[in-house]
């Protein structure tokens, strides 16, 4: 009798009990950041461990890339060079942002099963060890987009703050969309492969190599698009131009609205995450 008393209070307590302890996760994994960080950090330098550039090898490579496109492109839609170039190279280096954190964010759990199955850290630790791992990339490629601000006598026409905003606000929503690719992950080994083939095909739909041009304000094509309204917000500002307000109360909505959702979601499967890896 007292160990099936024993039993029940172990068990399921209820949801305001799993959405406290989700919650608990969230507040310890902010408390122990610095681990996040190491490991974050780890993870880029063993990765090129070994190698005398480093991280700067997919810069250089990224680099080729959009002096390439941004060459032929505009010699192809008839634009000149200096205002073409500085337009993709800012569309690569910040897409290539999104498609990383949300294809990297899959794996998640599934690369940190030993950690998580013997250890009792909090799993939004290796959600912010993700979002790190890209930032860190990101502060590689700045050197490209700031040789295109510098070539190119962008400084004098740009506006930091609300690219920084929109980059804020990009942040916070890459964050909840890999986590919630990486608790569907955990549970079907598909969605990774699934991610991916959305990601290719989202960087032709969204305008990276080309403008916006053709459509007219607000269509429908791009409203409903979430990595243009990311991109435009941080682009846009940085070449000296004016991001649509729209795009910022949209990916603000879709912050709170995707935290809510995500955050529920891990709150229903937390303690099926390790018994799924």
């Amino acid at each position: 009798m007292e160990s099936g008393q024993h039993m029940l209070r172990t068990g399921r307590r209820g949801t305001l009990f799993e959405f406290s302890m989700a919650l608990r996760d969230l507040v310890t994994s902010y408390h122990r950041r610095g681990l996040a960080w190491s490991l974050a950090w780890h993870d880029v330098v063993s990765r090129y461990r070994g190698s005398i550039l480093g991280p700067f090898w997919i810069t250089i490579s990224m680099g080729l890339m959009v002096l390439g496109i941004g060459l032929l492109y505009a010699k192809l839609f008839g634009i000149s060079v200096a205002e073409f170039m500085p337009y993709v190279a800012m569309g690569i280096v910040f897409f290539g942002l999104m498609a990383g954190t949300i294809n990297e964010g899959c794996d998640t759990f599934v690369q940190a099963s030993s950690m998580l199955s013997q250890t009792s850290l909090p799993m939004f630790t290796f959600i912010w060890r993700t979002v790190l791992r890209n930032l860190i990339n990101l502060a590689h490629h700045a050197v490209i987009i700031l040789g295109v601000i510098i070539f190119f006598g962008l400084w004098r026409v740009m506006d930091v703050l609300p690219a920084v905003g929109g980059l804020l606000l990009t942040i916070v929503n890459l964050a909840w969309i890999s986590m919630l690719a990486a608790i569907a992950s955990a549970r079907f080994r598909d969605i990774p492969q699934f991610v991916m083939s959305v990601m290719q095909f989202a960087i032709f739909m969204t305008p990276v190599f080309w403008k916006p041009d053709a459509f007219p304000d607000r269509h429908a094509f791009l409203t409903l698009n979430p990595f243009y309204h990311m991109l435009t917000t941080i682009r846009a500002p940085l070449l000296g131009q004016e991001a649509d307000g729209l795009s910022y109360v949209i990916l603000a909505i879709m912050a709170v609205l995707g935290w809510a959702l995500t955050f529920s979601v891990f709150a229903i499967t937390r303690r099926r995450i390790v018994h799924f890896l």
